[in-house]
C-alpha cells in the first residue's frame, strides 16, 4: 500500500510538470516580454504589492547523527515524500521579496541498527535493528527571496531564511518507547533553508520550479526511558535534513 501510494505522489507531480511545460513551450523561447495586460486580467503579477499561489513537489529527507561512542553509523533509508502548500508573497523591491509558504509535508525513513548496538543483550529479533519513521509535517517557513534582473520571459533567483515544523506523526507523548517498537521525534523543530530556482513567465500563471535544502537546529530525538537503551543511548543528536523539489504556481 506505501509502494502505491508512493506511486500515487510522484505521477501527480509528474503530471503537474508535464502539464506546465506544455503549457510553457509555446511562450517561454520567444523574445517577446510577457507583461500584465489589465484589460484581459493576464500576464505577469510582479508588480503587486502581495501574491498568492500554490506549490506541489516531491522531498527527500534524511537525519543526520552524532553519537557518544565510536559504533557503527545508523543507516537511514530514506524514500521520496510529498509536498504541498500554499504561497503568500510580500514585494519588497524589484529584486527582494518575502515569502511565507505552509505546507504538508509526507515522508518515510527507515532506520537500520548495526548488531553492535546490541550486545550483551539475548533474544534480540530482526525486528529490533530496524525502526520505521513516518512523519507528517505542518511546515511554515519563511524567506527571503533574491532575483536578478529580468531576462524576457526568465529570472533567476536565490532563496534563505527559517522555518517551523509540526510533527503530526512524532510519537512524543506516546509513553511506549522502543522497548515496545515506538521510536519517538519533538513536536516542534526548528530550520533553515537555502536554495535556488527560476520564474518562468506565462501568459496566464508564472511558473517556478526550485530546489532547496533544509537543515535542522536542535536535537529532535526523544529518549527511551532506559538510560542504556541500544536504540536511543549512544546518540548524541539527530537532526533533520532534506531536499525540496517544488514546482509553484502563482
Amino acid at each position: 500500500m506505501c509502494h502505491q501510494n508512493n506511486k500515487m505522489k510522484n505521477l501527480l507531480v509528474l503530471i503537474a510538470f508535464i502539464f506546465a511545460v506544455q503549457t510553457a513551450e509555446a511562450q517561454l523561447f520567444k523574445k517577446e516580454k510577457i507583461t500584465y495586460d489589465a484589460n484581459q486580467g493576464r500576464g505577469t503579477t510582479d508588480y503587486k504589492f502581495l501574491r498568492w499561489g500554490y506549490f506541489l513537489g516531491f522531498s527527500n529527507y534524511d537525519f543526520n547523527f552524532d553519537y557518544y561512542e565510536d559504533l557503527r553509523d545508523v543507516y537511514v533509508e530514506r524514500s521520496p515524500g510529498f509536498n504541498v502548500g500554499l504561497i503568500g508573497n510580500l514585494r519588497v523591491n524589484s529584486f527582494i521579496d518575502l515569502r511565507l509558504e505552509p505546507g504538508l509535508m509526507i515522508t518515510t525513513r527507515n532506520l537500520h541498527y548495526s548488531q553492535s548496538y546490541f550486545e550483551g543483550l539475548t533474544d534480540v529479533k530482526q525486528r529490533d535493528l530496524l525502526r520505521e519513521v513516518k512523519s507528517t509535517y505542518i511546515h511554515i517557513p519563511l524567506l527571503v527571496k533574491l532575483s536578478t534582473k529580468r531576462i524576457n520571459n526568465f529570472k533567476p533567483f536565490i532563496v534563505g531564511g527559517i522555518s517551523t515544523a509540526l510533527n503530526l506523526s512524532s510519537n512524543e507523548d506516546n509513553p511506549e518507547d522502543n522497548s515496545n517498537g515506538q521510536f519517538r521525534m519533538v513536536k516542534n523543530s526548528l530550520f533553515y533553508e537555502l536554495g535556488f530556482g527560476i520564474d518562468f513567465y506565462l501568459y496566464n500563471f508564472k511558473f517556478t520550479p526550485s530546489i532547496r535544502g533544509l537543515f535542522g537546529l536542535g536535537d529532535e530525538l526523544v529518549r527511551d526511558e532506559d538510560p542504556n537503551s541500544p536504540w536511543t543511548s549512544n546518540i548524541k543528536s539527530m537532526q533533520t535534513r532534506g531536499v525540496f523539489i517544488n514546482f509553484t504556481f502563482q
